[in-house]
Parts: structure tokens; sequence; C-alpha cells
């Protein structure tokens, strides 16, 4: 059967049971991902963004408490039974992990680490599997000289490129980039998402990328999507949300963004802190840092209303601009 939509994931929750409480970390996320798009996952540490990948991927920790559905070209992923699940990873959908030192095993080779996938999930011989690594780095922009090193011998760049080799081994549907750029200096972080633009075409698959920088995923992005606190605070296509943003702490995240040209003593910033997620405030989860905030605010439930065709927004000041019309 064929699917416009490669991902559609419906009311997404992920709690953690803890001893202090129970963490809300992603709390009634929907969310829909085309056939070969590049979907951007923005917002703060701990809004709950890298959460939203690891469970499309079901790679949550055993306190985890996940409820919705993430279906996958029709397929509920949270159905599956773990050994059919352990299938799609790689194959249908794979992960770019934050910090790529972390992924990669320090005593093994570049160029094994890369065939390993394919060895385990295809089945192919040791010397065809290394002769398709080697390939696979080279696409990415790893020198073949550099196939036979181990991870300590290469740079931050160059790591996190052998990262995208390992999870592109497979030819997934989906991939999922954890905060890409993180450590790496301004040029490298160009390139790597210049590469993986470039790999979007070339594998013909969908992209989301998580990051908390959202000048830079907006240079590579479709569509963008806001997360704060767990909820999504806006969605729609990444010129729209750049330049016309709605809702108030998009507005602030951009205003943040250091600009070249400008002269201001001080840079913006959005006041006060994210909120605990063992103590979240009723009502709009922003009020309490939102210079706009209003009567009824702390009874919002952050319904997603739409400001035009395919633009969404979490926030009032959108539903009363709109008379109310908002989406289910």
């Amino acid at each position: 059967m064929w699917f416009l939509r490669l991902l559609e994931v419906k009311s997404l929750k992920v709690y953690f049971k803890t001893q202090a409480g129970l963490v809300r970390a992603v709390d009634g996320v929907s969310l829909e991902i085309e056939k070969s798009e590049i979907l951007g996952l923005v917002g703060e540490s701990g809004s709950g963004k890298s959460t939203f990948g690891y469970a499309v991927m079901r790679l949550l920790p055993k306190n985890a408490v996940v409820t919705g559905e993430i279906f996958l070209e029709g397929e509920d992923l949270l159905k599956l039974p773990i050994e059919k699940m352990r299938k799609i990873r790689g194959e249908k959908i794979a992960m770019v992990f934050q910090g790529s030192m972390n992924s990669l095993n320090p005593i093994m080779r570049v160029e094994d680490q890369v065939a390993e996938p394919l060895i385990i999930h295809k089945g192919i011989d040791e010397e065809e599997a290394k002769r398709t690594a080697r390939e696979l780095l080279m696409q990415v922009g790893v020198n073949p000289e550099k196939a036979k090193s181990y991870p300590h011998e290469l740079s931050g760049g160059l790591k996190q490129r052998v990262a995208i080799a390992m999870a592109l081994a497979l030819h997934p549907a989906l991939l999922i980039a954890d905060e890409p750029t993180t450590a790496l200096d301004v040029m490298t972080q160009a390139q790597i998402m210049e590469l993986l633009k470039t790999l979007r075409v070339e594998y013909n698959m969908s992209i989301i990328i998580i990051s908390h920088d959202i000048s830079l995923v907006s240079e590579v992005a479709d569509r963008m999507a806001v997360m704060y606190a767990g909820k999504l605070a806006e969605l729609g296509p990444t010129n729209e949300v750049v330049l016309k943003p709605v809702h108030p702490y998009t507005q602030g995240l951009i205003a943040s963004v250091p600009k070249v040209d400008s002269f201001a003593l001080k840079q913006a910033s959005i006041p006060g802190d994210p909120p605990d997620p063992l103590n979240l405030p009723s009502g709009c989860r922003f009020m309490p840092r939102c210079s706009f905030a209003r009567s009824g605010c702390e009874s919002f439930d952050g319904t997603l209303f739409r400001v035009s065709r395919d633009h969404l927004a979490a926030c009032l000041l959108a539903g009363e601009r709109l008379h109310g019309r908002s989406v289910g």
C-alpha cells in the first residue's frame, strides 16, 4: 500500500516515572512527516524534542510511559513486538545520535562500524560490506584513507560524517538527526547541514533535524516545529515560521539569534527559565515568561490555531485574531 505521509504521530505522550514524581517530557504532540521532507524540530534544552526522536525509535528507558500512536507507512510502531521493531531500526528508521563520539565504538575501525549493519541486517559478506562501507564513507565526505582509522584519530566533523554513514548503511526512509552539529565549529556545522540536504535528495528520504539552533535548521528545513515544555508551540513552513512567527516563544527564539550587522550592546533573550517538568504551570506553559500573557492564558490547553493553510500556533493571540478557529 502507498502512503503519502511517511510518518504520522498522534497525541504522543512520554512520561518518566521518577522518585521525585512524574516527568512529562512530551505531552500530547501530533506531527506528520511527508516523504522526502526535512522537518526541523527546535526548542530549548528540556523542551522534549530529543525524547520525541527516541520515542519514534522506541529507544526509551524502562521508566518511560508512552501513549499515543506512531504510524510509519500506516503501521503503528508502538504496537509492534520488539523483534520486529529491531528490524525496522536501521532498515526503515535510523538515528544520528547527539555527540558522535558517544555513538562510535572506540576500539573498532570506522569502516567496520559502518559495515556492521550490512552484515547483521542483510547477511552481506564481510569483505563486500567493508567495500560498501568505504563507498558510503566517501559519499559523506570521508577520505578512503581514513576508513581504517579509529574514532579518536578523527576530527569532530569527520566523526559526525561517520555516524551519518552508519545511519545510511541500510538506506532508511527516515533519518532522525539529534543535534548533529553539537560541539562543531561554524564552518563544519554548515557543511554537515548541507550534507544532510544533499543526502535527502540522493536517498529520497525524510529527515527530522532536532536542534536548539533555529537559525541553522532554517537553512535546510522545509517545515519547522517549535517545542516548548513538552508541547508544540508552532508548526509550519519554514519561511512562515521564521519570517512571520506568531507564538511569543518562537518570536523570542528568533530575536535571540545574534545578528552580524547589529550594534546592540545587549543581545536579546527570553526572560526567565523553562518550567520544571515535575511541576509544570497550569494553562499555557510559556505564560510565566510571556510579555503578552493575559486573562485566559492560565486555562489555555495548548490548542493549535490555524494561522494560514499550513501554519499553526498554540497561542490565544492567534485564536483571538482568527475569531476562535482552531485545529482539533
